[in-house]
């Protein structure tokens, strides 16, 4: 690791949490820096009272910044003692001690000497020794320095515990003063207050610092842990004893008698950490976006219907306008969505869904008279991705936006700031793909809107659930209690689909092999496993050609011969060969090239792409990467880098949401546990106009037969029953 030595001399940012950008000058440097000495330059960290009155020695490494050039990302700081009385009395007139000017800081130092500060904290009587200086002005120079030290000494306590810098900061600014007691009462307290300290960080810090396995404050945190971990990994809401306990074993490397776990349990209980109902145990945070989104679809569904004249005649003239005529099915479901408070509108791939919602919007602003700007006011078109929200600003005209986006999202603090003390003021809300909306998601959306605005859900439930806990769209549609209109026309059924026939045949565990002869639309290749890669490359070779858009490899896992890793290399060396022209970044086995095929893996709204944006490499040197996400030149620094992957073969989960002209899915009993329905489901329904299967025909039949993998354990449906039934 790398120091430098000297002053702070300008703050360029600084954010809430500590974060600095600023110019710093070197006074001295370690041997790699010798020719930095006397130079400013920029630098980057995590800071606590960092002052241009201090002398500083920073460790870390210099990086370069797309946008700002060469800089010190800074890792760990000291601030260095004051040695000379100028500095002393420069400190004492900063204006961090009120009242104090240059000349009663001069009599102070001259008195004192070099040990100024240290002689205030020790004894602060010493300061009766300056002439003129009042009691008032002891107490206040005694107070503030004890705070300014203390403080520090805090910050620094915590690095030399383990926590890195920016998570010292956190730490501290969340307790300030009442740090050290957390510290020592319960290191724990860190996970449940302090977003983004993980519970493996603050355990590995415990059990250094006290070395005790069976701590109560240790396995009552362990509990929290598993329980959100469980339902973050299974897609559950609530959990049962059973499973907490084995798996709390596992995470504590010892034993503990099961009466002794309960007795830990019932303390979660007992300060509402968790929630027992039944036999069910929640984490408090699910149980209560549960209950809220169930007594908010409640409200609005009693609420009266919206009357409006001459409905029929304006859907007719949109259908004249448009060239298009309604069945009966879509005509119910635009007509409930006007008069409607709150529906939901599911129906598989084929359906209509999409002309449907571009009517719900041109009607909408029909019937309220609404000019362009003043629709955009009203109307909020919203998806869980990216692509999605793009999908449906192309079928509507109408700006659409991630949910997240809608909501601005803070990465910093994973916070939003749309929520139930700033509420939008939309009045109509429509969601598309809202399989893919997860329970905490959908907590924050309705937080974030007024209690009477609309709602509309439009999605396909047999698809894959949201990844995140529960499963909205699903427990909404199966209470039976709620507006829901069905799409069961298939348009492209009519059209001589066999895309859609097959992944109807998937959903009713019953496939069809008449349709693998036509090849039209659809090619089966049912060969063994050993062979699935080789003929995967020839479909690629016959498409190397076509826009990296159009084509697309859908692939549940990423190990494995036939996994997603594997067959990016190969395919990459079919559709962007290795060229003395192309510069390349390697990163351990994996080797980036421009041209390449690129898959985003998280949300960077800063940069306007998110988890699942397709873009392709547009220039590569040493130290950046530019990828363009449709003509959205984004740039990535090494630090950075692991926040996409080549995009060539892709997860059928990162799919979700998407659409491509060629899909292409290999299927191979090694697949194990993720051969089930919903999944390849999914994976069909992302084909438009070709889909080739790659495999082996007896493992797409298992996969359609098994639907064990979508159990989840979530009250939603229940609860809906439950409190609409006792309106009846």
């Amino acid at each position: 690791m790398e120091f430098i030595k000297g002053n702070l001399k300008k703050i360029l940012f600084q954010g809430d949490n500590g974060y600095l950008v600023g110019l710093f000058k070197i006074k001295e440097a370690d041997n790699e820096n010798l020719d930095l000495i006397n130079q400013t330059i920029t630098f980057t960290g995590y800071f606590h009272e960092f002052n241009d009155m201090d002398t500083y020695i920073l460790y870390g490494k210099f990086v370069f910044h797309p946008k700002y050039g060469e800089q010190f990302q800074t890792e760990n700081y000291e601030r260095c003692n004051k040695e000379d009385k100028e500095s002393i009395i420069e400190f004492l007139t900063s204006g961090l001690f009120k009242g104090i000017g240059e000349k009663k800081a001069k009599k102070i130092v001259d008195v004192l000497g070099n040990d100024t500060l240290k002689i205030i904290l020790e004894n602060p009587d010493n300061l009766l020794l300056v002439p003129t200086i009042t009691k008032k002005q002891i107490d206040m120079l005694h107070n503030t320095l004890l705070e300014y030290e203390s403080s520090y000494q805090i910050i620094l306590y915590l690095t030399e515990l383990g926590f890195s810098t920016k998570e010292s900061m956190m730490i501290y600014n969340k307790y300030k003063s009442k740090t050290m007691d957390i510290i020592t009462n319960n290191l724990y307290q860190l996970v449940y207050d302090v977003q983004d300290l993980t519970f493996k960080k603050v355990d590995m810090i415990f059990l250094k610092k006290e070395n005790n396995l069976t701590d109560s404050r240790r396995i009552e945190a362990v509990i929290i842990y598993v329980m959100n971990e469980m339902c973050n990994i299974w897609g559950h809401t609530y959990l049962l004893i059973e499973d907490i306990y084995i798996n709390s074993i596992k995470v504590l490397t010892t034993r503990i008698e099961k009466e002794e776990f309960i007795n830990h349990l019932n303390n979660l209980i007992l300060s509402s950490k968790v929630i027992k109902e039944e036999e069910k145990y929640y984490l408090f945070e699910m149980y209560d976006a549960e209950d809220y989104i169930t007594n908010r679809i409640k409200y609005l569904v009693n609420k009266a219907d919206i009357k409006y004249k001459k409905l029929d005649e304006k859907i007719f003239a949109i259908e004249n306008s448009n060239n298009i005529k309604y069945n009966d099915e879509q005509l119910d479901a635009i007509k409930s969505s006007i008069s409607k408070h709150f529906l939901v509108i599911t129906g598989g791939p084929g359906t209509g869904k999409t002309t449907i919602i571009k009517t719900i919007v041109d009607l909408y602003q029909e019937i309220n008279k609404l000019s362009y700007s003043g629709l955009k006011e009203e109307i909020s078109l919203l998806a869980p991705t990216g692509r999605a929200s793009k999908r449906m600003s192309e079928s509507t005209s109408i700006q659409a936006s991630t949910i997240h986006r809608f909501l601005k999202w803070n990465k910093e603090n994973n916070k939003f700031a749309v929520n139930e003390y700033n509420k939008s003021d939309t009045k109509l809300v429509i969601i598309d793909e809202a399989s893919m909306v997860d329970v905490n998601l959908f907590f924050s959306l309705l937080k974030g809107i007024k209690k009477d605005a609309r709602i509309i859900l439009v999605g396909d439930y047999f698809q894959l659930p949201s990844v995140g806990p529960g499963q909205v769209l699903k427990d909404i549609i199966e209470s039976d209690v709620v507006p829901v209109v069905k799409l069961n026309y298939l348009y492209r059924q009519k059209e001589g689909s066999n895309i859609i026939n097959l992944a109807y045949d998937i959903n009713n565990g019953n496939i069809n092999e008449e349709m693998f002869e036509s090849k039209n639309d659809l090619d089966f290749s049912d060969i063994d496993s050993s062979l699935v890669l080789d003929k995967i490359k020839q479909i690629c070779v016959h498409h190397k050609k076509n826009s990296y858009k159009d084509f697309q490899v859908l692939v549940p896992m990423y190990k494995t011969v036939n996994g997603i890793d594997n067959l990016n290399k190969s395919i990459q060396e079919i559709f962007n060969p290795k060229s003395h022209k192309k510069n390349e970044y390697v990163l351990g086995d994996v080797i980036y090239r421009e041209g390449d095929k690129i898959l985003q893996l998280t949300n960077m709204p800063d940069e306007n792409i998110f988890n699942g944006d397709i873009g392709i490499i547009n220039c590569i040197d040493k130290k950046e990467i530019v990828i363009d996400f449709d003509g959205n030149l984004v740039r990535f620094t090494p630090s950075n880098f692991n926040k996409f992957k080549h995009g060539y073969a892709i997860s059928i989960h990162k799919s979700q949401g998407s659409e491509f002209k060629n899909v292409v899915i290999p299927v191979v009993n090694g697949y194990g546990k993720m051969l089930y329905r919903k999944l390849y489901y999914t994976a069909v329904t992302r084909a438009k106009k070709k889909l080739y299967i790659v495999g082996e025909l007896n493992a797409l039949k298992k996969a359609s037969l098994n639907n064990n993998s979508d159990i989840r354990r979530t009250t939603i449906k229940a609860r809906l029953m439950s409190k609409l039934a006792k309106e009846e």
